[in-house]
């Protein structure tokens, strides 16, 4: 599943396409994905301005000038692509619709924005603008990772009673949002720790180390286009390149990259995820 990274890409791409332009038409072509779609959203959708694009964890909204906001989840297999701009910033021509082109919506602007999802894990949903932190899948949500709210004092607070491994209080989503499990293993990698660890026994000075860390995680990879492994693309169809950078996800039985350490990266399962980690380098 695209984690805050591969979300943040996708929603910089739709960005020049979507904001501050009109959705002249949009199409929904089945009643549901993850779940049903909402009531007439084609006609809530058609003919309002994207005042904003703007992200929150895993998910990319949209507000408009109804006042109203739609929520956009990529689930396990979904895309956002972008054609047919005529100032020519993404690919020309609009290619042949697909089996799977659930949602799209023609700019008119001349862009159209398909979202494409074989699995149907993604989701949509529109809800009043004013109320939207109040939606069942954003209001319990912990801080955004790069931004304010998340620092070390407020970190500290909030794990250092944890008793469990430290791997799983960075993916809880009310500790912290946008995490998922490919950049807290590279996160952990980096501040030596390891995934099995419980929280409550790693030292205040540590756990602070993470907050930095995990946001020079996060920023290198929204540089490089998030990470693609299986289905993710971003907005121009091209994949990331951050997987080429992994210090230790799915790099199980090869070297360490700390130089000088002899260690090989080992895998190990923590709640039905994979965890890479030195054995050497993450105490």
């Amino acid at each position: 599943m695209p984690e805050l990274p591969e979300v943040e890409t996708v929603r910089a791409g739709l960005a020049p396409a979507m904001e501050g332009e009109v959705i002249a038409r949009a199409q929904v072509n089945r009643p549901d994905l993850r779940w049903p779609f909402p009531e007439n959203m084609a006609g809530r959708l058609s003919g309002r301005r994207v005042d904003r694009l703007r992200r929150r964890s895993k998910y990319i909204l949209a507000d408009l000038d109804s006042q109203e906001t739609l929520l956009i989840h990529l689930g396990m297999s979904g895309r956002m692509t972008v054609s047919g701009d005529p100032l020519g910033r993404f690919v020309h021509e609009h290619p042949a619709a697909e089996k799977h082109d659930h949602v799209v919506f023609d700019m008119a602007n001349g862009a159209r924005v398909t979202f494409n999802d074989p699995r149907r894990f993604g989701a949509m949903d529109l809800m009043a603008t004013p109320e939207t932190e109040a939606h069942p899948l954003l209001a319990s949500l912990g801080p955004e990772p790069l931004g304010n709210a998340f620092n070390e004092a407020y970190f500290v607070a909030a794990v250092k009673h944890r008793r469990s491994p430290i791997k799983a209080v960075l993916l809880d989503q009310k500790v912290v949002a946008g995490l998922g499990n490919i950049y807290v293993c590279e996160a952990l990698y980096r501040a030596g720790i390891s995934p099995s660890r419980r929280a409550d026994r790693i030292s205040v000075t540590r756990l602070a180390t993470l907050v930095p860390i995990i946001r020079d995680v996060l920023n290198a990879a929204i540089a490089a286009g998030g990470s693609s492994l299986r289905d993710y693309r971003r907005a121009d169809g091209e994949l990331g390149y951050f997987q080429h950078s992994f210090d230790v996800y799915g790099r199980e039985g090869e070297p360490c990259r700390t130089p000088g350490c002899s260690a090989t990266i080992r895998r190990t399962v923590q709640s039905g995820r994979s965890s890479f980690h030195c054995p050497q380098c993450q105490r």
